[in-house]
């Protein structure tokens, strides 16, 4: 069974900065991509950055700059580094697992991260 566990959400002012991190668990686990993903109240879940088992990133326009994602891909584990947060960057982040074979994705339980003065 491939359990993601998420860890470093919480309450930060703006402008401030936050780091997120994941562990994908399972025994003979290979992960392909990890990536994180938002979701605000009221809106869809959505894209904020992704990094592949070869080092390739690909970011959402709305963090690029600010936010950096790193991973070890023999460990499973992805960081999100996030700096200069605004209010609108307030939702609960997701970390997402992609498997190729077999051919699967995974979600962690999500973690809360609030920008507000």
């Amino acid at each position: 069974q491939v359990q993601l566990v998420e860890s470093g959400g919480g309450l930060v002012q703006p402008g401030g900065s936050l780091r997120l991190s994941c562990t994908a668990s399972g025994s003979g686990l290979r992960v392909a991509i990890m990536a994180w993903y938002r979701q605000a109240p009221g809106k869809q879940r959505e894209l904020v950055a992704s990094i592949s088992s070869s080092g390739d990133t690909n970011y959402a326009d709305y963090v690029k700059g600010r936010f950096t994602i790193t991973g070890d891909s023999a460990k499973n584990t992805v960081s999100l580094q996030m700096n200069s947060l605004k209010p609108e960057d307030t939702a609960v982040y997701f970390c997402n697992a992609f498997r190729r074979s077999p051919l699967s994705i995974y979600w962690g339980q999500g973690t809360q991260v609030t920008v507000s003065s």
